[in-house]
C-alpha cells in the first residue's frame, strides 16, 4: 500500500541507525540492535535491556532475527562486543512471525548455561501456539492450501501460483522449531526488567496475539509491528482462516494504543526508526485505512471484483512475490471488513472466484 506520511514525526536520532553487531543506547539500560533480512524490507530492529533476576546480572532479549548464519554471526558479535561479560537471562518475543521469533530456540539454547536457571522464552500462548504449529506444518499440504486460497480470491498466474505451492516451507525454513517451553505473556501483565516496571499491552489482526512493552518510567514503548513510522502493519487474512477480518481488530487495537500512550513516549518499532509522536502516528494510519476501504468501495461500484484485481488500487508499484502474497492477504482483508461489515456483497463465480460488489 501506500506509505502513510511520516513528515509529523520525531527521530530523536536522526538518521543514525546500529551497525550489524553493534548496539546504540537508547535509554539507561536499553540498547538497539538491528539484524538484516532477505527481503525488500530489509532489517528488523531487536532490543538488550539490563536486567537482573534472582540476584544474576545479565541482559533480556527482545525479539530475535530469522534463523540464519548471518543472523548467528551478528549475534555472536554483540554476545562478545556487547553484553559486558553478562549473559542473555531471557527472551521476549513480541509475536509468532520469522523476524520476531526466528532464533529464539537458539538463543535459549545458547544461554541455558550449566549450572545456571533456564535461558526462557516469554510470548502470548496464542503466539507460541501458532508458531510452534506453522514450524512442524506439512510443506507440501501448506503450499498447495495456500495457492488453492489464492487463486479463490483471483490470482490465476499459474507461475506465481507455482512458486506460491513452493513456498510451503517458507515458515520452517526461518523458524525451524520453537521452544516447547515457555513463560506466557498475557494483557495487563508487568514485567519488572532491570528494576524499571514493563507493562505488556496486547494487539490484534497483524498476529494472534501480540505484546507489545510500555515503561512509563522510561517513556518507551517497544512497539514490535503494531506501529510502524514509515509502513503500514500487515494486516492479511491466510488460508488457516479463510473468513477472518483482522482489520477491525487491528484498528480497535490502535485505538487502544492512543489511549494508554502518553504523548511523548518514544515509540520503539522493529523496522524503521525511534520516533516520537505516536498520536499522530496512529491518526495517520486510521486515516490511511479509511481511504484505502473508500478506494475498493469505488473499485466495486463497477462490478464484481476480486482481491487479485483490486491490487493495482492499493499498491502503486510493481510487487515481487513475497510482496504479493502479503498483498492479496491484505486486499482481502480490507474487502472482508466491508463485506462483514455490510457495505459489500460478497458471492462466488463459476470459476470458483470470490468477487465482491455492492449491495
Amino acid at each position: 500500500m501506500a506509505k502513510p506520511d511520516d513528515s509529523e514525526l520525531v527521530y530523536p536520532l536522526g538518521s543514525e541507525v546500529p551497525s550489524t553487531g553493534h548496539t546504540l543506547q537508547i535509554a539507561d539500560g536499553v540498547r538497539w540492535l538491528r539484524m538484516g533480512l532477505p527481503f525488500a524490507l530489509d532489517h528488523i530492529n531487536l532490543w538488550l535491556i539490563r536486567d537482573e533476576i534472582d540476584g544474576r546480572a545479565g541482559w533480556t532479549v527482545v525479539d530475535c532475527g530469522i534463523a540464519s548464519k548471518t543472523t548467528k554471526a551478528a549475534w555472536e558479535q554483540i554476545f562478545a562486543d556487547e553484553l559486558g561479560g553478562l549473559p542473555v537471562l531471557r527472551v521476549l518475543v513480541t509475536h509468532m512471525h520469522p523476524d520476531h521469533l526466528g532464533l529464539a530456540a537458539w538463543l535459549c539454547q545458547r544461554w541455558s548455561l550449566p549450572g545456571q536457571p533456564e535461558c526462557r522464552l516469554w510470548i502470548s500462548t496464542t503466539d507460541w501456539a501458532v508458531g510452534h504449529i506453522a514450524s512442524g506444518r506439512n510443506t507440501d499440504e501448506s503450499g498447495e492450501a495456500a495457492a488453492t486460497f489464492f487463486a479463490s480470491h483471483g490470482l490465476t498466474d499459474e507461475g506465481a501460483l507455482a512458486k506460491v505451492k513452493a513456498r510451503g516451507s517458507y515458515y520452517a525454513s526461518l523458524v525451524p522449531e520453537v521452544p516447547a517451553q515457555y513463560r506466557r505473556l498475557k494483557d495487563g501483565q508487568t514485567l519488572d526488567i532491570g528494576g524499571h516496571t514493563w507493562r505488556c499491552i496486547a494487539g490484534y489482526g497483524h498476529a494472534p496475539e501480540h505484546i507489545s512493552f510500555l515503561c512509563d518510567e522510561l517513556g518507551l514503548l517497544i512497539a514490535g509491528d503494531m506501529l510502524l513510522p514509515r509502513i503500514s502493519t500487515n494486516v492479511s487474512v491466510f488460508e488457516m482462516e479463510p473468513e477472518g477480518n483482522p482489520l477491525p481488530l487491528f484498528l480497535s487495537s490502535l485505538e487502544r494504543l492512543a489511549a494508554e500512550l502518553p504523548a511523548e513516549t518514544l515509540v520503539l518499532p522493529s523496522h524503521g526508526r525511534p520516533f516520537s509522536g505516536a498520536h499522530r502516528r496512529i491518526a495517520q494510519l486510521e486515516r490511511h485505512h479509511d481511504e484505502r476501504l473508500a478506494d475498493l468501495l469505488g473499485a466495486c461500484a463497477a462490478g464484481p471484483t476480486s482481491a487479485a484485481e483490486v491490487l493495482p488500487v492499493l499498491f502503486d508499484r510493481v510487487l515481487d512475490l513475497h510482496q504479493t502474497t502479503f498483498a492479496m492477504g491484505e486486499a482481502i482483508a480490507h474487502l472482508h471488513m466491508l463485506w462483514l461489515s455490510g457495505r459489500l456483497e460478497r458471492q462466488r463465480g463459476a470459476d470458483g472466484i470470490w468477487r465482491f460488489l455492492l449491495p
